[in-house]
């Protein structure tokens, strides 16, 4: 895998006919190692692969890029793979509609791949900024639906000094969880709490990746599934998992 950032490929662009594949719903819960390496195997036997791309990123999980050597190889590959089951999910793959970073060198030299490359950076950018403005909208959203459903907090000095821990608040049937890694998604995090009776769903919250709630029918389900996942360790820390506040 390299540090190559090809952009994310929407239902409705327009593909061209390049070297590189794109392959999209794939399982997103499979790690990205595990994934480069099933992919170089079944898309090997058509083809010399040049480069695998495959980022953990939200916007790009479930979906990779693989770059062969021939517009030929990609074409056998994509008509002979379209519907391939891997990871217990049929693949769709069409042509990228960009070429590779490994692409655009081997064909355009350093000068081409210099203006490549800025000439990404400069779309990037430009998302980003479309989407942190359309993601600030539902963000504060939620908060302040999060903030209403609260009762009103008293204005008396005592009570201020007097606010419970997070780690000792009374059981309700919704936990609260932080310190998530960002690639940990809804459909990871259904995974690991819908083991527990009761379980309802999962709520992660726009622009907020590192926490999410979990709400259970009833609180005998939540107090299980906290006592069980409490300081479980999610990628390389542990994550916090408590009452949500009433």
């Amino acid at each position: 895998m390299t540090s190559t950032d090809d952009g994310e490929t929407p239902p409705s662009a327009t593909f061209v006919h390049c070297t590189s594949v794109y392959v999209r719903s794939i399982d997103e819960r499979i790690k990205i190692p595990a994934l480069i390496t099933t992919l170089r195997e079944v898309f090997g036997e058509y083809g010399n692969i040049v480069d695998v791309i495959a980022k953990k990123s939200y916007r790009r999980k479930g979906q990779a890029f693989v770059v062969f050597d021939s517009e030929d190889s990609a074409q056998t590959a994509i008509d002979e793979l379209q519907g391939f089951e891997i990871f217990g999910k049929q693949m769709h793959l069409d042509f990228a509609k960009t070429r590779s970073d490994a692409t655009v060198l081997r064909e355009d030299n350093e000068e081409g791949f210099e203006a490549h490359k800025q000439h990404r950076l400069a779309e990037k950018e430009r998302k980003q900024a479309l989407i942190e403005a359309a993601e600030a909208k539902p963000a504060k959203r939620a908060a302040a639906e999060e903030l209403a459903e609260r009762p009103a907090k008293s204005t008396k000095p005592a009570q201020a000094a007097g606010v419970v821990p997070d780690e000792y608040l009374p059981p309700n049937k919704i936990l609260f969880l932080r310190d998530l890694p960002e690639d940990y998604g809804q459909a990871a995090l259904t995974a690991i709490f819908c083991r527990f009776t009761g379980f309802r769903e999962v709520r992660t919250v726009p622009g907020r990746p590192e926490i999410a709630f979990v709400e259970y029918e009833d609180e005998g389900g939540a107090i299980t599934a906290k006592e069980s996942t409490g300081g479980m360790t999610l990628g390389e820390k542990a994550i916090r998992v408590t009452f949500q506040r009433q």
